[in-house]
């Protein structure tokens, strides 16, 4: 499995909001923007929490295993995959949709924000971004948390490695 990699997320990010910049300028001028929804920061921020705690869990039972306590439970080499997997995933649309989100933010503060509602859909897009980064931040310290050890992956050719 590769590792996912910032500037891939960064890159995304740029691409969705320079598109989404020019998309809000076009819907703009063809008449009103549709508002960006209270629920997108929140949902976001709910994605970084799990996404957390799902890292902090799989540390400790890998801390517990590695210490021997007695009665600690292994963590499960596939759930852990899938952790990841599931943190990637959540990486790359978050990084999408904080890009869009950051897009339309920026065309609001440019066009304006004295209008009441424009400001307020310009903090929402803005806490979107932020929320996205924090899911960004979550799914890279769930990788990071779940990575093997160097050397502890079994692809190496050692006199014990089966050929192909």
């Amino acid at each position: 499995m590769k590792q996912l990699r910032i500037k891939v997320l960064v890159v995304l990010f740029l691409v969705a909001g320079i598109l989404a910049w020019a998309g809000a300028r076009l819907w703009d001028s063809f008449g009103s923007l549709p508002g960006v929804p209270v629920a997108a920061p929140i949902v976001l921020a709910l994605i970084a929490v799990v996404l957390a705690a799902m890292a902090f869990s799989i540390r400790s039972g890998l801390r517990a295993q590695r210490e021997r306590r007695p009665g600690a439970k292994g963590i499960d080499p596939l759930m852990a995959a899938r952790a990841v997997i599931c943190g990637q995933a959540s990486a790359l649309v978050a990084s999408l949709v904080a890009g869009l989100y950051g897009g339309v933010g920026v065309f609001l503060l440019l066009s304006g924000t004295d209008i009441g509602p424009r400001r307020a859909q310009a903090i929402y897009a803005g806490l979107s971004v932020l929320a996205g980064a924090a899911v960004v931040a979550a799914a890279m310290f769930l990788e990071r948390v779940c990575k093997l050890p160097e050397g502890g992956d079994g692809d190496d050719d050692g006199p014990g490695a089966a050929r192909a």
